[in-house]
């Protein structure tokens, strides 16, 4: 496999130098601001990703005010408390999107919410808790546990998050392979996500760096040269 010096060299080149790649890294946050979270931005951010899922993102967050307003805030207590009736009416309010599969699945990450929450004293705690040498793991019980939450979209609810993760994006996967890796050009297996796992394990010891930023530095690597200026402003993309 090659060495991550040799991709930072080469993302570092694209894009201007050591400087201009340090300017665009993604901020990842600390355990201590992890365990602070409160289990309503948690559910938030997991409805944001599961609403973006397949959609234009701009149009999310445009309504998201309406999104906030519609689910009560995002309070897991209080949605628990909400009868049929409630979920139902939701399906035609025009302040949100009214698909009805994924407005169900706010009531069942709500409950997934408070389940975590109640065994580890906070859905936070629990993230902050989770090593990011085993992504992998998380990203399984995210997709079994929650509701629409498998797939990339759990990994984006954890960069959202802070968390200190990979994202399996075309240019990450495209990086891994050009550096040796033997994964498939997209990586939905259980077998290539843990050869994923491994080498940015193997990254982060060779660097000391956080997986956030080993994964943002492999997609800025390769694929199209966006400028630094273009990269911040389009800080929902990996590249």
């Amino acid at each position: 496999m090659t060495s991550f010096k040799v991709i930072r060299a080469r993302a570092e080149k694209r894009k201007g130098g050591a400087k201009a790649l340090e300017k665009v890294l993604r901020p990842v946050a600390s355990a201590k601001a992890l365990a602070k979270l409160g289990d309503d931005r948690v559910l938030a951010e997991m409805t944001r990703r599961v609403f973006s899922a397949g959609f234009a993102w701009s149009v999310i967050e445009a309504k998201w005010e309406g999104f906030e307003a519609a689910f009560l805030g995002f309070a897991p207590a209080e949605l628990a408390f909400q009868p049929d009736e409630y979920w139902e009416r939701l399906t035609s309010d025009a302040r949100i999107v009214r698909n009805g599969a994924k407005i169900m699945s706010v009531r069942d990450n709500g409950r997934f919410v408070q389940e975590i929450a109640r065994e580890h004293g906070g859905f936070g705690k629990f993230l902050a808790a989770w090593p990011s040498s085993d992504e992998i793991g998380l990203l399984d019980l995210l997709a079994r546990r929650g509701s629409r939450l498998g797939g990339q979209t759990g990994q984006m609810l954890l960069r959202f998050l802070g968390w200190d993760g990979f994202v399996t994006s075309r240019d990450v996967v495209a990086c891994l392979r050009d550096a040796g890796l033997d994964i498939a050009e997209e990586v939905k297996s259980k077998r290539d996500l843990a050869k994923v796992q491994a080498q940015f394990n193997a990254w982060a010891e060779e660097t000391g760096l956080p997986y956030g930023h080993i994964s943002h530095i492999c997609a800025m690597s390769i694929g199209e040269n966006r400028t630094a200026e273009e990269i911040v402003a389009r800080t929902r993309s990996d590249h």
